[in-house]
């Protein structure tokens, strides 16, 4: 039941990210392929690098794939039916998770969500522009879960914490 729970919940976080990807794209492509003007230029260059920064390197790599991470290796060492259940929940950080993780994950996605509202209300081409931008960062966090994860449960001693009550 772990290696299921740790396979659901690292295919599911990924989904959850890869989708993201997969409807933010074409928009971000749209805009790439049209008549941009230098300001454009400036802004899809200095937002890209600020998103592969912000997002990619300083909020995935050094925080939630270490910590997602460890979530499935726990789930995997330690499975328990609502866990596994809810795997992706889980390792996200919604639930049997100390206090001031579930309070990042619950912030973080309303966040989200509020920032993908108000992006809605950007006019062509500065959308597109924002969304290259979003996409980076996501692919770079996809790509660093990945690898975090692969540390995880094939490596000998995963140095991160799983952020558990306990541990």
């Amino acid at each position: 039941m772990g290696k299921l729970g740790a396979l659901w919940g690292f295919l599911g976080v990924n989904a959850l990210l890869g989708f993201a990807v997969y409807r933010l794209a074409p928009r971000a492509m749209e805009a790439l392929e049209s008549e941009l003007e230098m300001k454009h230029w400036i802004f899809l260059v200095i937002f890209a690098i600020f998103m592969l920064v912000a997002e990619g390197y300083r909020g995935f790599q050094k925080k939630f794939s270490p910590r997602t991470a460890a979530r499935v290796k726990y789930l995997h060492d330690n499975p328990k039916p609502l866990h596994v259940l809810l795997a992706p929940f889980f390792c996200m950080g919604y639930f049997f998770a100390k206090r001031k993780t579930r309070i990042i994950a619950i912030c973080l996605t309303l966040g989200i969500v509020l920032l993908v509202i108000l992006v809605r209300f950007l006019p062509f081409p500065w959308r597109g522009l924002v969304d290259f931008g979003v996409v980076l960062g996501l692919s770079y966090g996809i790509l660093s879960f990945v690898i975090f994860t692969a540390k995880a449960l094939f490596g000998k001693n995963y140095p991160h914490s799983p952020e558990t009550p306990g541990s």
